[in-house]
């Protein structure tokens, strides 16, 4: 079965982290539909992600999805089993491959002793017995037939194990051919079912919503309505300025990302277990992105009070009360805050002051250059010429570009800062007014 050897580019990486998380939150705030029918592009959307275990039939209520799952369980055992049979191959050839090489070896070596044998001995012959030439002609007859001896014995072992061998690797090989086919032919089959699938989903999908009895609103839909799930305009009391404002809309932004998250582990996981092509770069991929969502998303925790905190003490307080404790209690978190703000700016200079980077770029990082003059130098080569490579990068052969990530530390510090004045402000007003 054919291997799948796709490598995420850096650039599509960084456009699916800005561009999908502001088309959601564009879908997300379109007005609710009232009844909700099946959708054809969701539909589509199923057939291409979870199509291989039916999960698009499963969408519109037909009991048919059942079917792929036992083709898609052949593939992954298929796959398992010759994975097993290629290392079975694998350590065979490899006996056989010792076995040669011996022959190779021992093979010339006791040929030339034969030929050398006669000459040795009817030159031990010519010596005088006792003397010490003879000694040494006949010590050279003796190694020269220990040389035959233990060579014969070592070609018999060689020729015997290929001999047992043959029939084994024959076996190995054509068990391995078999669990390929066995796994490209499954995976096929599934491919034609999908196939044919797409081409009925709209019937399906009208079928599905001709059995649809509308009404205005589930009990369920009601609960989760009422509960403020599924929804982060409840969230929205919380904004009372342009900053609060700012950290809402950071982490409505980055919550999307946990979505990009289930595909490229859905990936992650047909690539290495149906066509047996673990990627390079998707787990790296993602604990990039979660670190980053989790520095962003700190400011949105704080607005929201979503912080885990010991509250036992603070939870009985009167908002008053609360206030002063806040403001009493802030001089530690703009000490934390400020620190991480500092250090972040620190991390992201230095990761795009690299020696391999922009040269340009990792000059005024460094204090070589003016910013004047890093701006007059500024051309359209800094993004076109293939030779620069922009600052720090990763040690994995993805290479990702490391000094973006060093660059959202320090948003994230910025916004945490941001959000603790906010925080302030409103505990000042909160004493002001005597609440």
């Amino acid at each position: 079965m054919q291997g799948l050897s796709f490598s995420l580019p850096h650039w599509l990486y960084w456009v699916g982290l800005i561009v999908f998380p502001l088309i959601a939150m564009a879908l997300a705030k379109r007005p609710k539909v009232t009844n909700k029918k099946y959708s054809l592009p969701l539909g589509y959307m199923i057939l291409v992600t979870g199509g291989m275990i039916g999960l698009h039939r499963f969408y519109v209520k037909s009991l048919l999805g059942l079917a792929f799952i036992p083709v898609f369980l052949m593939i992954l055992f298929s796959n398992a089993e010759g994975q097993k049979a290629r290392s079975v191959v694998s350590d065979v050839s490899n006996e056989v491959r010792i076995a040669e090489r011996v022959l190779d070896r021992e093979k010339p070596r006791v040929d030339e002793a034969i030929a050398e044998l006669d000459a040795l001995k009817a030159a031990a012959a010519e010596k005088e017995e006792g003397s010490t030439a003879r000694k040494i002609a006949d010590r050279r007859v003796a190694r020269a037939e220990d040389t035959i001896a233990k060579g014969q014995d070592r070609i018999a072992e060689a020729e015997a194990s290929i001999a047992d061998i043959g029939d084994s690797l024959g076996d190995a090989q054509s068990n391995l051919t078999f669990w390929r086919n066995a796994s490209k032919y499954a995976f096929y089959l599934l491919l034609a079912a999908m196939a044919v699938d797409a081409l009925l989903l709209p019937g399906l999908i009208a079928k599905a919503n001709s059995k649809l009895s509308f009404e205005k609103e589930s009990e369920n839909d009601r609960k989760l309505r009422e509960a403020g799930i599924g929804t982060m305009e409840e969230d929205s009391r919380f904004a009372d300025n342009w900053i609060d404002r700012l950290c809402l809309y950071a982490g409505e932004f980055t919550a999307y990302w946990a979505v990009i998250a289930v595909f490229v582990y859905y990936f992650e996981v047909i690539s290495r277990y149906v066509f047996n092509s673990p990627t390079n770069w998707a787990h790296e991929a993602m604990y990039l992105m979660f670190g980053m969502q989790y520095l962003i998303a700190g400011s949105y925790a704080m607005l929201t009070e979503s912080h885990v905190r010991v509250d036992i003490f603070y939870a009985p307080l009167s908002q008053k009360k609360k206030a002063w404790t806040d403001l009493v209690t802030s001089v530690f978190f703009f000490i934390f805050a400020g620190t991480l703000l500092v250090t972040s700016w620190i991390f992201a200079m230095d990761a795009i002051s690299v020696p391999s980077g922009n040269g340009l770029l990792s000059q005024w990082a460094r204090g070589e250059i003016p910013t004047s003059e890093m701006l007059a130098n500024w051309s359209l080569t800094q993004w076109t010429d293939p030779n620069i490579r922009w600052g720090e990068i990763s040690f994995n052969e993805w290479e990702v570009p490391l000094w973006p990530m060093k660059w959202v530390m320090v948003i994230g510090g910025l916004l945490l800062v941001l959000q603790g004045v906010s925080k302030l402000g409103k505990d000042i007003r909160t004493l002001a007014q005597g609440n």
